[in-house]
């Protein structure tokens, strides 16, 4: 890095590669090709659809490897990763039949997702300690009879796997039927991003285009690891570090990847080598991001760096949050941030002398109680830099998953668009004043109250995804009925039983669904799916998730509002988003002129904004209090030897969401699950060294004999590995969102053993 060229915490561990990315990934690659499904997984590579995995991946009709933009080489390991997963055998119908629930009930999620993929409908009855077969029949009739109770006591659930129609179908029956319960992963990750991006611009995504990111001269990165869950933006980082640019990077631990990556994009300059990606890397206390950009408002004010004609003539409210930047002492912003001022300062010299800065965030901004402060201070600061709103500036949410906000375009969400609101209303020919509704924390508070009867989830693992495990267990398990629409089994599936019936659906995936999908990119551009095949058995049982909720629909409201099985042919689901999501008027044509696009009003090039007045509304963001408890507090013998840290809960190298694809993690030196990475003065704070085994607590349970390692994160912090560390915590939650707080976790951590 050329400017503070080592972060404060940076020492790592003997295990941690000198750079991210690099020639493990050519290998990787050659491993994947050489197999036997190495046909089938090139065959697929280079299918007309969009990358399985994150928000920025590839594909469409431009090719399967390349992005919108044209360029091509743009596929990245986590692509691979996810076909590989998606065309392997299917599970043996026999294994359903010779496994108990209690031994299902036993496989960490990599063991599930390696059975393989699902291949016929199967139901768990209420008492039973099996799996069984089920036909067709019997499926329609238990679904029909769970979703005719009263509205308010059914909902759904969805991931970003599925495509925009699934998506819609999906929100136009529950709401047809009534309700409003439609929750979706994106309630545990970004609903804070779109919470405060709707309040400030109008808007519930990124402002900023691929081809304004490549304008850029600067691009602060907070709370995101790209490395690992969104690779293919290393990519523009290399090449903006090479027409001169910087790049800012906040985060508690020290990705090796973002101080150093090789990208096979550019196998001579860049992947053996490594690219230099961090300029400037600052290791704040975990939650203290408000902070951070106040200090580097009150910096910006301080250097003459204020864009003071910008902000009278395009924002609101931009006084009060210049008086709290220049009223608060550095004192202040420093302690509670752990960042010195000489850094803040450096970074804020970075942002007010480039001549075009990209703001860029993803969960570890936003999973924190203050969330939606979070996001308003990296937008405060962008507007106050004039840094925002023309090309090479502007802000950007990171999304994780390669649909997700494609789902709450179509309006999976219960905070529904007036316009598409109006749409429904004209469509349905009746009010759609329903009550608030559900998103995913209230959805498995209401459960565990007894206030929901039947659930579908469409993808996803709602299980696995929430905190305190115990409690998402006994939650689902009093919903009569839960439909799960999956390829593949999860951990959710054996342990998020429902009291009644709990049945699986197994569902064609986005490369193999017999008619075309569409999905929509983080940067807000819409890519067409073509058609393909199964590369299950001829005697699999599957379906594609557009015809099973047709064919529902159909079942519970015949021809109202429209003919659902001729939405079986999704040129006709087009059709009605056309009508309905605005932005969306080019899906209409799409069948014919195949022509991708760019989701319109969305990309903010100049002012003004999509607000009632034209102006960016500012918010004052007051600072967090991050106090931790006392190790008495979690209930410990006082004898012991304890340390409190605030825990961050990750993915690690080889893992999308919940599903794991390698128990290690070579970029941490971590070399399975069950690891806590530390600093090493906290260790050595309780007399522990690297590797030795301890428990960790949180409020609701414990894991012992957790491996520690010493990695490169941040005094008084540490990182485990989610799904399996959820069940330690309960839920403190993001009260404007509902989003959960997994980044900023008290734990006491301490040997179980005592003289």
């Amino acid at each position: 890095m050329d400017t503070n060229s080592q972060p404060p915490f940076h020492e790592t561990n003997e295990e941690t590669p000198e750079i991210g990315g690099g020639l493990p990934v050519i290998e990787y690659w050659a491993e994947q090709t050489l197999s036997p499904l190495g046909p089938k997984l090139w065959k697929t590579l280079f299918h007309h659809s969009a990358c399985l995995s994150c928000a920025w991946g590839t594909g469409g009709q431009k090719g399967g490897f390349t992005n919108e933009v044209g360029e091509k080489l743009q596929r990245c390991m986590k692509s691979v990763e996810a076909i590989s997963a998606e065309i392997k055998p299917p599970v043996p119908a026999q294994f359903f039949d010779s496994h108990t629930i209690a031994e299902l009930q036993k496989l960490s999620s990599r063991e599930a997702d390696r059975l393989g993929r699902l291949s016929f409908p199967m139901i768990r009855r209420a008492g039973s300690d099996y799996y069984e077969r089920l036909n067709w029949d019997e499926i329609y009739t238990i679904a029909k009879a769970a979703f005719e109770k009263p509205p308010e006591r059914v909902a759904s659930y969805s991931s970003g796997r599925g495509s925009n129609e699934a998506a819609f179908l999906l929100q136009l029956l529950l709401r047809t039927l009534g309700s409003n319960n439609l929750a979706d992963c994106s309630d545990l990750c970004h609903a804070p991003s779109t919470s405060a991006l709707k309040e400030m611009f109008g808007t519930n995504t990124s402002i900023v285009s691929l081809e304004s990111l490549k304008q850029a001269d600067c691009l602060v990165l907070a709370g995101a690891n790209s490395p690992y869950n969104h690779p293919r933006l290393m990519n523009e980082l290399i090449k903006l570090r090479e027409r001169g640019g910087k790049v800012i990077v906040i985060n508690p631990v020290m990705e090796i990847g973002l101080v150093k990556f090789g990208s096979p994009a550019f196998p001579i300059k860049s992947l053996i080598p490594g690219s230099d990606i961090a300029s400037l890397y600052l290791q704040p206390i975990p939650g203290s991001d408000v902070a951070l950009f106040v200090g580097i408002q009150k910096a910006l004010i301080e250097q003459g760096q204020i864009a003071q004609a910008f902000l009278q003539a395009h924002t609101e409210g931009w006084e009060d949050v210049l008086k709290q930047a220049h009223s608060l002492s550095w004192e202040t912003i420093t302690s509670t941030c752990g960042v010195s001022k000489a850094e803040i300062e450096t970074a804020a010299s970075i942002i007010g002398t480039s001549k075009g800065v990209v703001f860029a965030w993803a969960m570890g901004i936003t999973q924190h109680t203050n969330g939606v402060d979070n996001v308003y201070s990296i937008a405060n600061t962008a507007l106050i830099s004039g840094q925002i709103a023309s090309m090479g500036a502007g802000i950007m949410p990171i999304r994780g998953h390669s649909n997700v906000q494609g789902f709450g375009s179509m309006g999976v969400t219960v905070k529904l668009k007036e316009e598409i609101k109006q749409a429904l209303e004209q469509l349905l020919g009746r009010s759609l004043n329903l009550p608030k509704g559900y998103h995913t924390r209230d959805l498995i508070e209401a459960a565990e109250a007894g206030k929901v009867d039947s659930l579908i989830c469409v993808g996803g693992n709602l299980y696995g995804a929430n905190p305190d495990s115990a409690q998402a267990k006994l939650a689902l398990g009093n919903i009569d009925t839960i439909i799960y629409l999956a390829t593949k089994p999860n951990i959710g599936h054996f342990n998020g039983l429902a009291k009644t019936n709990t049945i699986i659906i197994p569902v064609l995936n986005r490369f193999e669904n017999p008619h075309k999908t569409t999905v929509e990119s983080g940067n807000n551009f819409v890519r067409l799916n073509d058609e393909g095949k199964t590369h299950l058995p001829k005697n699999a049982d599957v379906i594609s998730e557009v015809e099973f909720l047709t064919e529902l629909a159909h079942r519970l409201l015949d021809e109202y509002p429209v003919d659902w099985r001729k939405l079986q042919d999704t040129r006709y689901v087009r059709q009605l988003i056309a009508r309905t999501i605005p932005g969306y008027e080019k899906i209409a044509d799409i069948d014919i002129t195949k022509e991708e696009f760019t989701i319109s009003g969305r990309i903010v090039t100049e002012p003004p904004f999509k607000t009632p007045s034209g102006k960016a509304k500012m918010f004052t963001t007051p600072l967090p209090t991050l106090t931790l408890p006392q190790a008495k507090d979690f209930n410990i013998d006082e004898r012991v030897n304890s340390l409190v840290l605030a825990l961050m809960t990750g993915r690690s190298y080889s893992q999308h969401n919940t599903v794991v694809y390698k128990i290690g993690d070579k970029y941490r030196g971590m070399p399975h699950r069950h690891c806590i990475l530390i600093n090493r003065m906290d260790a050595e704070k309780i007399g522990l060294v690297e590797h030795e085994r301890v428990t960790v607590k949180g409020d609701t349970d414990k894991l012992d004999n957790v491996e520690v390692i010493y990695g490169a994160v941040r005094e008084g912090a540490a990182l485990m590995f989610y799904p399996e560390v959820n069940v330690i915590f309960k839920a403190r939650t993001e009260t404007r969102s509902g989003t959960p707080a997994y980044k900023r976790v008290p734990v006491v951590v301490y040997k179980e053993s005592y003289d």
